[in-house]
């Protein structure tokens, strides 16, 4: 009984917590990081409600995970299943019920559901114990499935889920399911002011931003894993990197369609125009209430400066838009910051930033092969980026070439 509920009381705990969480992928993460948490669990995934079927969203999987070099991410596709009594995730958002099933490979040919062990085959893992969760919110409505695999006992040897983890799980996924609603609301804010962006600059696309956002994250967390940060400064830091990384160039609202638009190349006169939408930017989160707030002004500000410090806009003043003193160049302009003079994340998104730009079609230019892309980016490593970033970055390109499966241009 005690033990029921010290799990409770970690539930509860674990509300506030992912309460605080504002990004909708990282929250998936933490979510379905906890749930396997308090059922001891092997594996899991999240599916998210679009209309009527199921986003495969997140996957975790420790066994898989301990075949990877250290600090890597387990890779995995990306799919829809409908809503409907054919799949168990379906079945369960269907019903709006738990299920928990002891071995998935003895569901029965007479029930209404199946278990696709397609995965299992490609990979040799062995899926036994599967408890499916209902993520309902406050209005009752399953916006989501939480689905976790393999509970474990003390010994590490696969054993069902305990009936008696039912009620404590479904607390904790209701929990979970309003925080994703406010997640995602807050995703949406950020997109549609995006949209405002993409209205002006056509190359500002959702697609476009959700990438170099994911891409910035997997960037710091390992730079984070090989530094030996702890966890919860990871989770914080990650969470108001992503959401400033997808408004790295929103203060292009304020550039003149003359420039923005313009299809050949700035005269230095328009260039000197396009540099200020860093400053734009900037100034829209000059009133700082939040960390975010803080994060967001520092990468739309300092995301194209250089490491070798010939990038923009420099030892500036935001509001006279004028060099500080000491750091006036001869033609009057401010000199660029560079090194370790540049914002951490302001050096991460750079990086991500320019791999999109150089891996994606735009409309005036093809997409690089992927080669290119990585000689130009090692060549640039103590010039344009900061060495020890771009070693990271090539250390995790599998990564990021999930994540460029995850955001495809053709879709928002």
């Amino acid at each position: 009984m005690w033990y029921q509920e010290d799990k409770l009381r970690k539930i509860i705990y674990l509300g506030n917590e992912i309460s605080q969480i504002k990004d909708i992928d990282l929250l998936l993460e933490k979510i379905l990081r906890e749930a396997r948490g308090i059922t001891n669990c092997d594996a899991g995934s999240i599916y998210v409600r679009q209309g009527e079927k199921l986003n495969f969203r997140y996957a975790q999987n420790d066994t898989m995970q301990r075949q990877l070099p250290p600090g890597r991410k387990l890779p995995y596709s990306t799919f829809s299943i409908p809503i409907n009594n054919t799949s168990i995730a379906g079945f369960v958002a269907s019903n709006n019920s738990l299920i928990n099933i002891s071995d998935v490979y003895e569901v029965g040919a007479n029930s209404p559901f199946s278990f696709n062990r397609s995965y299992d085959d490609l990979t040799g893992y062995r899926t036994c114990s599967m408890l499916t969760i209902p993520l309902q919110n406050f209005r009752g409505e399953v916006i989501g499935i939480l689905q976790l695999i393999n509970a474990m006992d003390s010994q590490g040897k696969t054993i069902p889920f305990a009936h008696d983890d039912e009620e404590i799980i479904m607390y904790f996924a209701n929990n979970a399911a309003n925080a994703i609603e406010r997640a995602k609301m807050t995703r949406e804010i950020i997109l549609r002011m995006n949209k405002m962006a993409e209205l002006r600059d056509p190359k500002e696309t959702g697609p476009h931003v959700n990438r170099v956002a994911a891409y910035s994250v997997a960037l710091y967390e390992a730079w984070a894993f090989k530094n030996k940060l702890t966890q919860p400064e990871i989770d914080r830091n990650r969470d108001v990197l992503r959401m400033s990384a997808m408004l790295h160039d929103v203060g292009k609202v304020a550039i003149s369609d003359t420039i923005l638009k313009k299809p050949g190349r700035f005269t230095p006169e328009e260039f000197q125009v396009m540099k200020l939408h860093t400053l734009f930017g900037a100034n829209l989160f000059a009133d700082v209430y939040s960390d975010f707030d803080e994060s967001a002004g520092i990468v739309a500000i300092s995301h194209h400066e250089r490491w070798d410090g010939n990038g923009y806009p420099g030892h500036i003043d935001l509001l006279t838009q004028k060099a500080l003193p000491g750091f006036e160049k001869d033609d009057g302009m401010a000199m660029g910051k560079k090194g370790k003079e540049i914002p951490f994340f302001g050096r991460i998104v750079a990086l991500a930033d320019v791999y999109d730009a150089l891996s994606c079609r735009r409309c005036y230019k093809d997409a690089w092969d992927e080669s290119e892309v990585l000689d130009t980016i090692r060549r640039e490593a103590g010039k344009q980026f900061d060495p020890e970033l771009v070693e990271i970055f090539m250390e995790s390109i599998d990564t990021f070439r999930q994540i460029e499966k995850l955001y495809p241009d053709n879709a928002e």
